[in-house]
C-alpha cells in the first residue's frame, strides 16, 4: 500500500514559517460517502482563523520575548523548587518532630516527677507538724 503524500519533493520546495500553504481538500471515499481513512478533517474556519490571528499579531520584540521566557522560567523554577523542598524537608521535619516530641516527653516526665516529689515533701512536713 504505497500512498503518495502531497508535499515538497526537495528541500527548496519546503515552505518557510511565514508562508501560507494551501492544502488540497480531503479525499472522499466514494463507497462510504465520507472521508477516506487517511484524511483527517480540519475545519477551514479554524485554519483560516489561526492564520489570520498569526498574521495580525505582531511578532514579539526581543524584550517581550525575554520577559515571556523569564516569566515561564520563574514559574517553572518556583514550582520545581517548591516540590523539591517539600520532598527534601518532609523526612527531615518528621525526624525533627519525633525528636521534639521525645524531648518534650522527657522534660514533662522530669517536671511531673519534681512536682510529685515537692507535693510529697510538703505532705510529709505537714504530717510531722501535727
Amino acid at each position: 500500500m504505497n500512498l503518495a503524500r502531497p508535499g515538497p519533493h526537495s528541500l527548496q520546495e519546503l515552505p518557510t514559517l511565514t508562508e501560507v500553504i494551501e492544502l488540497p481538500p480531503p479525499a472522499r471515499d466514494a463507497a462510504r460517502g465520507g472521508l477516506s481513512s487517511d484524511a483527517t478533517p480540519v475545519p477551514e474556519q479554524s485554519v483560516q482563523g489561526t492564520t489570520e490571528e498569526a498574521m495580525a499579531a505582531p511578532a514579539p520584540n526581543e524584550e517581550q520575548l525575554v520577559e515571556r521566557v523569564l516569566t515561564d522560567l520563574q514559574r517553572t523554577a518556583g514550582l520545581m523548587l517548591e516540590y523539591r523542598l517539600r520532598e527534601a524537608l518532609t523526612p527531615a521535619l518528621a525526624r525533627l518532630a519525633d525528636t521534639l516530641v521525645r524531648d518534650v516527653r522527657i522534660e514533662f516526665a522530669a517536671t511531673l516527677r519534681d512536682m510529685v516529689e515537692h507535693a510529697v515533701t510538703q505532705e510529709l512536713a505537714r504530717q510531722r507538724g501535727r
